[in-house]
């Protein structure tokens, strides 16, 4: 888990730097597949899909709590995959909330960056990422039933 939320963070983290050097202009992108995807520097106060745009506080909030849950759950995981679920997420939220601590414009109130902008579909950033494959993972697990403790050897 612990190896999985560093590569995380820290990829969150470094890319997030290089988009807003690289990315600075607000009316700048880059094109990587034409239209479909292109790299365009944004910062969200709220969640995904323009959601809470004024709850900026209640995410860092919410943010902290799930760091806290998963802190919590770890000494629990006796799964590899539900391992790196809880990595996947704990990166993520950490990645996201380190934008919300110390971003503009202000302490706990920070706009996370995003800059991976696929057609049709709100800008978003590795963090973001980490918790959509997270999500496809635990629905995996939960269909082959394996709990958070790993399966009994029998």
């Amino acid at each position: 888990m612990g190896v999985t939320a560093v590569l995380v963070y820290a990829a969150d983290l470094l890319t997030k730097i290089w988009a807003v050097k690289r990315l600075g202009d607000p009316d700048e992108s880059i094109k990587i597949v034409g239209d479909l995807f292109q790299l365009e520097l944004t910062r969200n106060p709220g969640a995904a899909f323009g959601i809470g745009v004024s709850m900026t506080i209640v995410f860092t909030l919410l943010s902290l709590v799930v760091v806290g849950v998963v802190l919590r759950t770890a000494g629990r995981l006796g799964s590899t995959w539900w391992a790196v679920v809880f990595g996947l997420v704990l990166g993520g939220a950490l990645g996201n909330l380190t934008d919300r601590l110390f971003r503009s414009p202000g302490f706990m109130r920070g706009h996370v960056v995003d800059f991976l902008h696929l057609k049709n579909w709100p800008v978003f950033n590795l963090a973001d990422t980490a918790f959509c494959i997270a999500g496809a993972i635990v629905f995996l697990l939960v269909l082959r039933n394996i709990p958070l403790e790993g399966r009994n050897p029998s």
